[in-house]
């Protein structure tokens, strides 16, 4: 069974969603892709511990009270490659980026196909996708947008932002 609640964040409504382990989804509201991937069936349960638990996350995230990284019970749904994608950016430490090229060297893959990987992350935010910037540090691409991804630089203070 998943379950969905909302988050009022400021970047905009987010959508979550969950299993009975983990988180499985966290998508802000009109993003490209938004809610790919959910379980169409899901019950909305605002309560649920694991909502409870990415919604203590996420305002220590968005009150600069935090630089935690992916601790919290995920599981998003993907294939193989981005699975080691999407753990790769787990390791971009809070205030810092990478290209999509380091990531690409990481795991001996093009960055092109990297590129697809990141822009599908189905755990925004938590799963740092806008910690990826183009060749050189350029600002490319966010499947919110990049306005909402300069705020998250912004907001962990890197110095790209």
């Amino acid at each position: 069974m998943s379950y969905y609640t909302y988050y009022n964040s400021p970047v905009g409504r987010l959508l979550m969603e969950c299993d009975d382990i983990a988180l499985t989804g966290l998508w802000i509201e009109n993003q490209k892709y938004y809610a790919v991937g959910a379980d169409k069936n899901m019950a909305i349960y605002d309560n649920h511990p694991i909502f409870i638990e990415a919604s203590k996350w996420l305002d220590a995230y968005f009150n600069s009270k935090t630089t935690m990284g992916c601790d919290l019970p995920l599981r998003p749904r993907g294939t193989d490659f981005q699975q080691r994608v999407w753990s790769a950016l787990c390791t971009i430490p809070y205030g810092k980026t990478r290209t999509y090229g380091d990531i690409a060297n990481q795991l001996n893959a093009h960055p092109r196909a990297v590129g697809g990987a990141v822009g599908r992350n189905p755990i925004l935010i938590i799963i740092p996708c806008h910690r990826v910037l183009g060749t050189g540090g350029t600002m490319t691409g966010y499947a919110a947008g990049t306005d909402i991804k300069q705020t998250l630089l912004k907001l962990e203070k890197s110095p790209l932002a």
